[in-house]
């Protein structure tokens, strides 16, 4: 009998997803809303399958663990779970990929609009009712900007970053690609210094690492063209936080939006969310979050815990 748990479904399914792809692959499916640390091990006592989305399984976990074979990800990121202890321990560990590719591409090319059409202003402007008073039918107190024949920099390229770029040129826009730290080079991407002079935005869609955790800093900013907008769909360690934030208020950049923080859920210290910083969009991690892409997600997880009873396991990370 294979008995599976699920330590934190409410994190991916908010009532309106199908779970039946995974009830059928396990003979008993346990659901928790909310799994504390001190409650992991208690919970996956006697279980083969652990499904995590953010509870973390550490060493301990595992050693309290002897039944537990399989550990799937409800998500691609893996640093909830020890690896290195999981792989001691003779368990498989599978993570999800490529779900969010439509969803976090749209969000990206929603954030860079409503910040070259000054959305955010424009909507505060007509609820403090300055639309209203206005002396001619239209209000164009902001300064719009067209996408069409700018430069879109793209800091990751892969299947997202890719999606993104076609998104981009429909829009008609040139796409130039740049080369993250720690890669060889390779024809057609540019160092950042040479990449960040010639864009009119920037949107980064590259994994953290130690090589590009804040790969966009102080210098990399001052690199951009006055009036450059700067999209994050990534992770929020890529960016230097107050870096950003004081070259907003410094007036340099055109406007930043980011889906991410370097600490989620964010502490009220974080310099992104001081109530003084102009131009800026921020969304609560929420451009993976389409209904379409957290079923993926269900039928990605289904896959795994099949293909693994079959040995033949798949999307393996350890």
């Amino acid at each position: 009998m294979t008995r599976a748990v699920f330590l934190d479904h409410p994190s991916l399914d908010l009532g309106d997803l199908d779970l039946a792809p995974l009830h059928a692959v396990f003979d008993e499916l346990v659901l928790h809303a909310q799994t504390a640390p001190e409650q992991v091990a208690e919970r996956l006592a006697g279980a083969q399958v652990a499904i995590s989305n953010k509870v973390r399984l550490d060493a301990a976990t595992f050693a309290a663990c002897p039944e537990l074979k399989l550990v799937l990800i409800a998500a691609t990121g893996t640093n909830n779970v020890d690896l290195v202890a999981a792989r001691a321990h003779g368990v498989t560990v599978c993570n999800c990929q490529g779900y969010g590719t439509p969803s976090v591409a749209q969000h990206t090319l929603m954030l860079l609009l409503a910040l070259a059409t000054r959305l955010p202003d424009y909507q505060a402007a007509v609820r403090a009712g300055r639309w209203q008073r206005a002396s001619q039918f239209c209000l164009l107190d902001f300064p719009i900007v067209e996408l069409e024949g700018k430069t879109l920099g793209l800091l990751g390229h892969g299947e997202l970053g890719g999606a993104v770029a076609q998104l981009a040129r429909a829009f008609g826009m040139h796409v130039l690609l740049g080369l993250l730290p720690g890669r060889p080079a390779a024809d057609g991407r540019l160092p950042l210094a040479e990449l960040l002079p010639q864009v009119d935005a920037l949107t980064l869609h590259c994994p953290l690492t130690t090589e590009t955790h804040n790969l966009i800093g102080a210098r990399e900013l001052a690199l951009m063209k006055p009036g450059a907008f700067l999209v994050n769909t990534a992770r929020g360690g890529l960016v230097d936080e107050q870096a950003l934030a004081d070259a907003l208020r410094a007036g340099h950049l055109g406007g930043a939006a980011t889906d991410v923080l370097s600490v989620e859920p964010p502490r009220d210290d974080n310099p992104l969310l001081a109530p003084d910083v102009p131009r800026l969009i921020v969304t609560p991690h929420s451009a993976w979050g389409s209904r379409e892409a957290r079923q993926r997600i269900v039928g990605q997880l289904a896959e795994n815990a099949a293909a693994f009873a079959a040995g033949k396991p798949m999307r393996v990370v350890s």
